[in-house]
């Protein structure tokens, strides 16, 4: 039931006030690497607790973006989308004024949970909000300033740096996130609490937690912990229980049997962790080889690497206008083929490589994400019933951590495998460029089978509301 218990807002409202959090997301995730050096001056902090700064964000945003999902279609996904981005506003503007270095990893976590509070409840409230024939475009939209918060991050942040301080990063954030707080308390309007009544699955959030928590830790930080691959075992067999769990419970936090039966979400949420498996690497990859093997400088190479998202960017509006004419799920597949191809190319590169050989790489992988995520969305949020958007609208996010901490794994086994202790620098040109060519090769193998996922639910209805 969708309950409108105040007069509903615009559309545009709406898809500006979805689009600016979105916006600053990914921001908060890529600014900060170019800042850590600067914080580390300034607190005199260690590598471990600089690492922190960056995991306590990814772990916030990753544990509570199914919880709030689930809390959100209950409850009103409108009032968790207003708290998270009162969270995050809070926290950022904390940030901003940090004496020491554990409270900003504290208030790392914090920012984390009201970005996953943010995120789980957009795609579900666009959804609530527009109507099929327009949901396209307003996900093509909303994509693009997602890449637009992943391109600028650290471009943005590497003038601040340089010029102001590192603090401004945040003093920016916060301005932003404030706008969009206020913006969102009086101008989002309506309510959407389609499974209003139905119980939390209190049980299920005590398994999942700690299981993806020690998972998370294990992977990160398998490198400086002796237990970190026996952490993230743990971690597995904890999701597997709660994926037990839940098969098991009448009102599930995440519906497993129906995920199973429903043959494109399944197979959507599938291609998704892929895609991100398979991609997600490949610009840590590309900023270093810029660097060691053909001697760009860092300004270079970042500002070679910002062509991929400057064209999913401009893309992925044009291709939300295309779901009003083609089908969704052969875009999205369009979109896994054209980063296949891409990864693929990548494979051939050598240390005497040009960048006429890079630049072709960087345009397919562009293209293939401004065609994939868009529509690959929009396929698996109108799959499900409108009581289960928020569940929804968290599994997509869900999906795209878990691929970029598995793309991030399978890097560091290659790293490890053929640098073995050594350093990335030049005098491991040569076995860098291996391991970024076996890498290239695993990820393009991932993509394919992407595609077939992808090319599996073309055969499967709809499922209606």
């Amino acid at each position: 039931m969708n309950s409108a218990k105040k007069r509903p807002s615009s559309d545009i409202a709406t898809l500006w006030i979805i689009a600016a959090v979105q916006f600053l997301t990914p921001f908060m995730f890529s600014s900060i690497g170019v800042a850590l050096p600067a914080i580390g001056r300034e607190f005199n902090a260690g590598a471990v607790q600089l690492g922190l700064v960056t995991m306590a964000y990814t772990l916030g945003i990753s544990l509570f973006l199914l919880p709030m999902g689930r809390f959100a279609d209950i409850h009103g996904r409108r009032r968790i989308f207003v708290a998270g981005a009162l969270v995050m506003t809070l926290a950022t503007l904390a940030l901003a004024f940090t004496p020491t270095v554990d409270f900003l990893i504290f208030c790392r976590l914090g920012q984390g949970i009201g970005a996953a509070m943010i995120t789980s409840t957009s795609l579900a409230i666009l959804t609530s909000v527009f109507p099929p024939g327009k949901r396209g475009r307003a996900m093509g939209i909303v994509s693009a300033c997602v890449y637009l918060g992943v391109s600028s991050g650290p471009l943005v942040a590497g003038f601040m740096v340089e010029y102001l301080s590192w603090r401004w990063i945040f003093y920016f954030a916060a301005l932003v996130d404030a706008l969009a707080f206020l913006y969102a308390l009086f101008g989002l309007r309506g309510e959407w609490a389609d499974a209003k009544g139905e119980r939390f699955d209190h049980l299920g959030a005590l398994l999942y937690l700690p299981a993806l928590s020690v998972l998370i830790v294990g992977v990160l930080e398998h490198q400086r912990l002796p237990f970190g691959y026996l952490s993230a075992t743990v971690g597995l067999f904890g999701l597997v229980m709660f994926l037990i769990h839940e098969s098991r419970t009448a009102q599930p936090m995440l519906p497993v049997r129906e995920i199973l039966g429903n043959r494109i979400f399944f197979f959507s949420n599938i291609a998704t962790l892929l895609n991100y498996a398979a991609s997600f690497a490949v610009s840590f990859f590309f900023s270093i080889y810029l660097q060691i093997a053909l001697g760009l400088s860092p300004k270079s190479a970042g500002l070679i690497l910002v062509v991929q998202p400057l064209i999913q960017a401009v893309c992925s509006p044009l291709v939300g206008r295309l779901t009003e004419r083609l089908p969704a799920s052969k875009l999205a597949t369009l979109g896994m083929t054209f980063c296949a191809l891409g990864i693929a190319a990548a494979g051939f590169l050598t240390a005497d490589s040009s960048l006429a050989q890079i630049f072709p790489v960087l345009v397919l992988m562009g293209l293939g994400f401004g065609f994939f995520a868009a529509p690959n969305n929009l396929v698996i949020m109108e799959s499900v019933p409108q009581r289960e958007y928020g569940m929804a609208s968290s599994v997509i996010a869900t999906m795209r951590t878990l691929g970029m901490l598995a793309s991030m794994t399978i890097t560091t086994m290659l790293l490890e495998l053929f640098l073995g202790a050594r350093q990335i620098g030049s005098a491991t040109v040569l076995e860098f460029v291996a391991s970024q060519r076996t890498a290239m090769w695993v990820f393009a193998g991932l993509s394919v089978v992407g595609i077939f996922f992808s090319m599996g639910r073309l055969a499967s209805g709809k499922k209606a509301d």
